[in-house]
């Protein structure tokens, strides 16, 4: 009878903890955006930034060069439009191609933001020293890359630049650049 109890229970805890892990998630791949900005393709960091995002474990399922328009730019920064360093950031952004990466891995968003480093690239070279934007970038404004700031972002984005239906979810505003 004791052996039935402790297999009863072992059992029990595994479909517990099996149910806790696929309810969170966990395990599962996530998408984001990676945008390498016109100073991070002019300043030729395109190869050493693919290398980093591929050593870190990323897929890059889809990427394409696109120049954006004004507008365009605009309309992708929409919803940081309350924001003074729209202008310039929209300025910046239509000032060249860039590359548009859809990133896979597991929790995607966060190494992501965690891989390319704070908005401020000058804040980055200190702080976090070997970050994308402390590698390539220069300051605020000009940081060579963007990444989504949550899964929502990330598939908004994703069907801004590769026309796929976003989620219910996606629509929600943020405020991260």
């Amino acid at each position: 009878m004791t052996q039935f109890l402790t297999r009863f229970f072992f059992f029990s805890m595994l479909i517990i903890v099996l149910r806790c892990y696929s309810s969170t998630g966990r395990g599962e791949k996530e998408r984001t955006l990676g945008i390498i900005k016109p100073d991070g393709l002019s300043g030729n960091y395109t190869n050493r930034i693919k290398q980093v995002i591929l050593e870190s474990g990323f897929e890059i399922s889809k990427e394409m060069v696109i120049q954006l328009d004004e507008q365009d730019a605009t309309n992708f920064y929409a919803e940081h439009s309350s924001k003074l360093l729209i202008l310039s950031v929209t300025f910046m952004f239509d000032s060249g191609p860039v590359l548009v990466m859809i990133l896979v891995k597991e929790d995607a968003v966060a190494h992501w933001r965690d891989l390319i480093g704070p908005t401020d690239a000058g804040k980055a070279k200190i702080t976090h020293p070997h970050s994308i934007r402390a590698i390539c970038g220069k300051d605020l404004e000009k940081n060579c890359i963007h990444g989504s700031d949550s899964h929502q972002s990330a598939e908004r984005e994703i069907a801004f630049f590769f026309k796929e239906a976003p989620s219910d979810e996606a629509v929600r505003k943020h405020d991260e650049l």
